[in-house]
């Protein structure tokens, strides 16, 4: 069934046009304002973090991203995203095809501008200015998806950094190639305003993240006796894993970390759907990888974006828990530039 498409030619509020403290009446917003949650929120809730399209459908048609409602609503956040080597931009795809009423958030853009390394989570200020540029409260509903392209690939890096940053109430479309295939709605153009709301400066939580520092001490311990037994799962393609492909960004040196395992992101995925596969599905996988789901899991890959794949698929086949799982935010990008020759921390298979 084809989907229905609805044309506009609007414009969406995106943080590269203007900034928040720009905006008139900002200073009039108090720093920390919350506002009342509805009785009704908790029936409007969605069953899981992974959302199907047709639950996503209902949930909007009862709780749309109106700006005018009080109520709690359901804001669908786009969150297409290319490789640098990938002529496409996610502001394309945006502006060709998304859900109506969709924002755009941009991975380049809400990052930590002071680091060297792409995608590197942004401060909690930086995370608030962009959340309220957007016109997302925090007592919306949030559905993060991806280009139709790609299925699922950086959505669940952005849903993720909701979660860091305490957003209560975060999900995941499974995904957005499907929900144009199912015929759900579906408009283009160019970008709207949204109307924009002080949303508070969060705290960050610290226990999803891994640091340099932590990585690097669990690639030393390696095989010695009375290591803890951390497990590196490792998102990148199979060929920059055993170092026989290069790194998309020039001069980085590919291999991989020692005693990490390669679970490609794509592996996870159906290869038609690109959807992620059922539970079952990825309990096998993980058992046949050697995944132990008694032991800490630390998820990598090039940037910080695709080891999010792996982290979820973790979360949808009873993989450990947030308490016992961590995203190393840096991934190989910083990895393979901080890391001493003479630790051989770099590892490539003959």
């Amino acid at each position: 069934m084809a989907a229905r498409v609805i044309s506009r030619s609007v414009r969406v509020f995106s943080l590269s046009q203007r900034g928040l403290r720009d905006l008139p009446g900002f200073q009039n917003f108090p720093a920390f304002q919350k506002l009342p949650f509805s009785s009704t929120e908790q029936r409007r809730s969605l069953s899981s973090y992974l959302v199907t399209p047709a639950e996503l459908a209902e949930a909007l048609k009862k709780s749309p991203p109106s700006p005018i409602s009080p109520e709690p609503r359901v804001i669908p956040l786009c969150a297409a995203w290319f490789l640098p080597n990938d002529e496409r931009k996610g502001i394309d795809v945006f502006r060709e095809t998304r859900i109506p009423k969709a924002r755009f958030f941009d991975l380049d853009k809400v990052i930590d501008k002071r680091s060297p390394y792409p995608h590197m989570l942004p401060t909690p200020e930086r995370f608030a200015e962009a959340m309220s540029s957007l016109g997302i409260r925090k007592e919306d509903t949030v559905v993060v998806y991806d280009s139709k392209e790609v299925g699922i690939f950086s959505a669940p890096r952005v849903g993720w950094t909701l979660q860091v940053f305490g957003h209560p109430k975060v999900h995941v479309l499974n995904n957005f190639r499907l929900w144009v295939e199912e015929g759900h709605p579906t408009e283009s153009g160019e970008l709207y305003n949204v109307e924009c709301n002080a949303y508070p400066i969060p705290k960050i939580d610290e226990g999803r993240i891994a640091s340099y520092e932590q990585v690097r001490d669990v690639a030393l311990d390696h095989n010695k006796e009375g290591a803890e037994g951390v497990q590196i799962l490792d998102a990148r393609p199979n060929g920059r894993f055993t170092g026989k492909d290069p790194e998309p960004r020039e001069g980085l040196s590919s291999g991989h970390m020692p005693g990490s395992i390669n679970i490609p992101f794509s592996a996870v995925l159906d290869p038609k759907t690109k959807a992620f596969l059922p539970k079952e599905q990825l309990v096998k996988l993980f058992k046949e990888k050697g995944v132990d789901p008694s032991k800490p899991i630390i998820s990598t890959c090039g940037t910080g974006v695709t080891a999010v794949v792996i982290d979820t698929a973790l979360e949808e086949a009873g993989y450990g828990s947030p308490e016992t799982r961590r995203v190393y935010d840096g991934s190989w990008t910083e990895w393979a530039q901080r890391v001493s020759l003479s630790d051989s921390l770099i590892r490539k298979d003959e």
